[in-house]
């Protein structure tokens, strides 16, 4: 597989072109959005130049990088000639569902289909195509050029070759790639989405405040970024997406969102991407402080 499709264009999609294209592969990003797409690009840019300042990766390779990219903002004529198609567009099953019935219709028989999704079921997404045996879910993390893991999701039809492909790809990427079952919010979320949510919940009941909760679990548990801080960078939406699925999936109370996750969602307090969450980023993330209605 040395072509590859990359759908969605934001921090996840651009991650991922980004991390394919540093390893060799010829790369169309693809969004409806041209200006999402030079966005995207910038960003790139700038992230390479931070790992050429930190001296792990040469100028060549920065320009090397860069060459193998291109944009694109018509699905059909970017996808008819590639080996993988990676969806990392809006955690949204009708959009998702939408995305896979055109990638079946546009793709060569034998292209292997990922989502990137970060809890949505495999088997639903493949039900929608004819090759439910080439569909999986390789879910990379944020930020991608730097983090190691993928979750890579089999769904019910989900061949064995497939699994072995999209195993060794990742490898090939230098990451680690751990194979799970299509169960909702797989292994990361279904662990992860439960802490977040208890640790909103501790502040909603008053327990303690964002500050004193994050400093808990970083000195205490030894994590980087306290889970209130990590909402914030993950999206508050996409915490409550999950969360949704994750309740739905099981049918358990334990995993029904916090209340005062779904009040600041239909805000628009989103986190980092809409400048507030638990915290106040209007003067950057480096500048962050506790938001004013928590502090």
């Amino acid at each position: 597989m040395k072509n590859i499709a990359v759908i969605g264009s934001g921090t996840m999609g651009n991650g991922i072109a980004h991390t394919f294209a540093q390893f060799g592969y010829a790369v169309n990003l693809i969004d409806i959005n041209a200006d999402a797409l030079k966005k995207a690009i910038d960003t790139i840019s700038k992230n390479l130049d931070r790992q050429v300042a930190k001296g792990t990766l040469s100028e060549n390779d920065k320009e090397n990088t860069l060459k193998n990219l291109s944009t694109h903002t018509d699905l059909k004529s970017a996808v008819a000639n590639v080996d993988l198609v990676v969806e990392a567009a809006t955690e949204n099953i009708d959009l998702k569902l939408k995305i896979f019935k055109d990638l079946d219709a546009f793709t060569k028989p034998e292209t292997i289909l990922a989502t990137n999704t970060s809890s949505i079921s495999i088997t639903q997404i493949a039900a929608v195509t004819n090759r439910g045996d080439k569909v999986i879910g390789m879910h990379f993390m944020n930020p991608v050029p730097i983090m190691k893991l993928v979750e890579v999701i089999r769904g019910y039809g989900t061949s064995n070759v497939t699994t072995n492909l999209v195993m060794e790809l990742s490898q090939k990427l230098d990451k680690v790639p751990v194979e799970v079952n299509d169960y909702p919010g797989f292994v990361a979320n279904r662990i992860l989405m439960p802490m977040i949510n208890e640790a909103i919940y501790s502040l909603y009941e008053g327990v303690a405040g964002v500050y004193e909760i994050d400093t808990v679990m970083k000195l205490g548990m030894a994590h980087p970024m306290g889970p209130l801080q990590l909402a914030d960078f993950i999206g508050l939406d996409v915490c409550l997406a999950i969360l949704n699925v994750l309740h739905q999936g099981f049918g358990n109370p334990k995993y029904a969102p916090c209340p005062l996750l779904v009040n600041m969602v239909t805000a628009g307090k989103k986190g980092v991407k809409s400048g507030e969450g638990f915290y106040d980023y209007s003067n950057g993330i480096k500048e962050a402080k506790v938001a004013a209605k928590f502090s």
